[in-house]
């Protein structure tokens, strides 16, 4: 019996897989036995033992990967809870009369009114950004306001759909809030509010 067919025998034994099989559970070694074959024919015999020393390790974590492959779809086909769209994104500032006067005055965002203010431990705004909006919220900021990526795109961001970027960009380049374009050429702007924080606003059709 040659080396191959050894090694192949070996595979199919019961007594070889037994391990990997209490561990895996229902996962089966028999569609990777024949492409294992050719690599097991390099395999040499010292002492009276098998020396392969990292494929078994391999052919293993191959196929716990399958498993939590095989999971992953199965979890996702059994928890659909109806993702929607997204609601809000909570923005921090160190001023909640600053950060409107850029939100409100220079964007033109809209207040909600019907959100509540005097609910919550700190002071906040709710803007309209079409059908969702922006959480305003007046607390300590954990970020550093310096050594932040020049271009926004490449920072923490919020990216807004709007109509036209040459109409934005006259609006920045009046109030005099620097901005950078987007690097690939897209028609897209990137500026940063009061606190840093970057926001980037891309052109879509329709």
């Amino acid at each position: 019996m040659n080396c191959c067919s050894a090694m192949a025998s070996l595979l199919k034994s019961p007594s070889f897989l037994s391990p990997l099989n209490q561990k895996l559970n229902y996962v089966s070694f028999s569609p990777m036995t024949t492409n294992l074959q050719s690599k097991f024919c390099r395999a040499s015999v010292r002492n009276g033992r098998w020396h392969v020393p990292s494929l078994t390790i391999k052919s293993q974590a191959a196929v716990e990967g399958d498993v939590l492959e095989k999971e992953s779809v199965s979890i996702n086909e059994e928890s659909d809870y109806g993702v929607v769209c997204m609601h809000h994104v909570g923005i921090l500032c160190e001023n909640l009369e600053r950060s409107l006067e850029f939100y409100q005055n220079v964007l033109g965002l809209k207040i909600n009114e019907a959100r509540p203010h005097d609910k919550l431990p700190y002071r906040g705004a709710w803007l309209w950004v079409g059908s969702e909006m922006i959480h305003l919220m007046e607390l300590p900021n954990p970020d550093p306001l310096t050594g932040r990526a020049q271009h926004g795109g490449r920072d923490r961001h919020t990216c807004i759909a709007i109509r036209d970027v040459s109409k934005l960009k006259a609006i920045f380049d009046k109030a005099g809030i620097p901005y950078t374009l987007s690097h690939s050429g897209r028609p897209a702007i990137f500026a940063r509010d009061p606190d840093a924080n970057a926001l980037e606003f891309t052109q879509v059709d329709g």
